[in-house]
């Protein structure tokens, strides 16, 4: 595993792109960050106030892991049967779904278990909370990343 500290100019444009794209205040500032390189363009973004996913240079999620960062994004509650699904890397079906918080199409939205309330994934969402209220099968959510994936074993190699 390669790792690197970003550039300013890295930086800077990261953080622009998580400005524009995560809810408002949702990170500080963040002078100093490193790239765990993962394979291609997929990476682990580690700074002091932000531990985040890079999948592809216009695509960053938070990770599961930064349960402070996690509270201003948008979730959806799964039916426990659900869960270990989730946890496999599966898509979030609309009959899984028990339920929504408020979104968009496109956008960041977390998916917990119905009991513990514990945030299981990040997913983009398919389309709104509003069009998938009203859905009784198909796809809701894609999911991104998940408990037990790659970006979340990776996490336990590092020091944060």
């Amino acid at each position: 595993m390669k790792v690197h500290s970003l550039s300013k100019r890295e930086i800077h444009d990261v953080t622009n792109h998580i400005i524009k794209n995560w809810p408002t205040n949702s990170i500080g500032s963040v002078k100093n960050m490193q790239a765990y390189v993962i394979d291609g363009n997929k990476r682990l973004l580690v700074a002091d106030s932000l531990l985040a996913i890079q999948l592809a240079p216009d695509l960053i999620i938070p990770h599961l892991a930064h349960h402070d960062l996690l509270n201003h994004f948008a979730s959806v509650q799964v039916d426990m049967n659900a869960v270990k699904f989730v946890c496999n890397g599966a898509n979030i079906m609309r009959p899984g779904i028990t339920e929504f918080g408020t979104f968009k199409e496109s956008e960041i939205v977390l998916v917990k278990d119905q009991i513990h309330n514990k945030e299981l994934a990040v997913c983009l969402s398919r389309i709104d909370d509003v069009n998938a209220r009203a859905m009784k099968n198909g796809v809701v959510l894609n999911n991104m990343h998940h408990v037990g994936d790659t970006y979340w074993e990776m996490k336990k190699t590092i020091r944060i």
